[in-house]
Order: C-alpha cells, then sequence, then structure tokens
C-alpha cells in the first residue's frame, strides 16, 4: 500500500514486487490526459495514491473512497470584465481596471431609489438618470440636513451656525417653571433618599418630607406630615 515511506537501495539487493508496487509505483504522481485514462490504468487505487491530469491541470489524490482534487488546484477559469470594467483574462495574473469609455451603467441604485446615479465628492452633488429633461440626466444637491443654525436660548448657552454644535444648561437669568395657569412640580432633593421639598402644583402647596426650615441659620422648626400656616404673624428672633 502507498505511505511505505523512504528506502535507499544498495547494489546488488532483490527488488522485490512488494517493494516495486509500494516504493515506487505508489509513492510517486502518475500522469494521465484525463480521468478516463486514470481510472482505466488504475483499477484498484491505494489511499494516498496521487495523480495528475494533463488537459485539466489538476492534481488529485485518493482519499480512499474516491478521486478528489488538491486545494493547490485552482477553480477559477476565467474573469470577465462586466459593465463599466474592463480587462480580464484566463490565465496568469489579471487585472480590471474602470472603463471610462463605457457605455451604460456605472452604479446601479437599489433600494427605494433604483435610479442610476453618479456621486460627485467635489460638489457633493448627484447626477440622476431623469428621463424628463433633455439630456436625461438632472443635478441634484446631495441629501444634508437643513438645520442652519443652533441658538441658546434662555438659560442655554453655546450654539453654532456650523459644523457640531454644543449647548450647556446656564441658570443665570429669571427662571419660569411652568407657565401662568399651568404649573408643574419641583422638587429639591437632599443627599438622603426620601428626604425632599417639593412644590405641589397641583395642590399649591410647598410640601415638607424630613426636611428643616433655617431662619438666618437657626433651624426654625422641623415638620413631618404637617402644614405650615402664617396668618398674620410675624416670626423671629
Amino acid at each position: 500500500m502507498a505511505g511505505a515511506g523512504f528506502k535507499t537501495f544498495s547494489d546488488g539487493s532483490v527488488l522485490t514486487a512488494a517493494e516495486v508496487n509500494t516504493y515506487l509505483m505508489q509513492q510517486t504522481i502518475m500522469a494521465f490526459a484525463d480521468a478516463t485514462a486514470r481510472d482505466a490504468a488504475i483499477s484498484s487505487p491505494s489511499e494516498g495514491m496521487f495523480v495528475y491530469l494533463t488537459g485539466s491541470n489538476a492534481l488529485q489524490f485518493y482519499d480512499g473512497s474516491s478521486w478528489t482534487a488538491t486545494s493547490l488546484t485552482a477553480d477559477i477559469t476565467s474573469v470577465t470584465a462586466g459593465s463599466g470594467l474592463a480587462g480580464g483574462g484566463t490565465s496568469g495574473a489579471v487585472t480590471l481596471t474602470v472603463d471610462t469609455d463605457a457605455k451604460g451603467d456605472l452604479i446601479v441604485g437599489t433600494g427605494a431609489d433604483a435610479a442610476t446615479k453618479l456621486t460627485v465628492g467635489s460638489n457633493t452633488q448627484v447626477l440622476t438618470a431623469d428621463s424628463s429633461t433633455a439630456s436625461g440626466l438632472a443635478w441634484a444637491a446631495a441629501a444634508s440636513g437643513d438645520i442652519t443654525s443652533v441658538v441658546a436660548g434662555t438659560n442655554i448657552s453655546g450654539g453654532a451656525t456650523s459644523g457640531a454644535a454644543t449647548v450647556n444648561l446656564a441658570i443665570d437669568a429669571a427662571v419660569d417653571v411652568g407657565s401662568d395657569g399651568s404649573g408643574v412640580d419641583v422638587s429639591f432633593h437632599s443627599t438622603t433618599a426620601g428626604d425632599l421639598v417639593l412644590w405641589d402644583a397641583s395642590d399649591k402647596s410647598l410640601e415638607f418630607t424630613d426636611s428643616t426650615i433655617s431662619l438666618n441659620g437657626a433651624a426654625a422648626g422641623s415638620w413631618t406630615d404637617a402644614n405650615i400656616v402664617l396668618a398674620g404673624q410675624i416670626f423671629g428672633s
């Protein structure tokens, strides 16, 4: 069988039939014109045998059940230049180039907009096939944003008229929370979860939860789940 290894023969040594079969015949690459000639010559191939088919330049090996092309055998038979391309070939190093003299579609659109388009980078315009024009072509500006500037409004700083605009919160003016007749709740939280002062717009009340009112730095009182009513009386120290 194939795979007997390598043997150095000396003068006068006897060459047996088994040695001829294993060392000489089964461990060589045999050449045949095609698969038909191969199968006619090798009726009982051994696993590991290699053959070369001259008609198709294919190198094959027997894997124990069938003849299989090796990974060294290329399966690309030709490279053909399609629309908008020139060059190609059937052997050797093949080169493709853009055929600027070709007629027809250069880039075919896909998706919802299937028109043929050519994007021109120098002026960011798009050349589109348009049967309504005399030339059959129409120039149009490439799709872009329509924001011309970002202006900082009340309590906002920053903005820009080009490029990437940045805006920041800037509380340096009077602040209206909500509007006359349409208020919103406002909460002031402490560093302790659950403690806050809440302006409840619907109740029209300032509500304290585990919070303290201080006057001139001195604690004036602490209320939990209670209402504070100041009616015609001045409190002070």
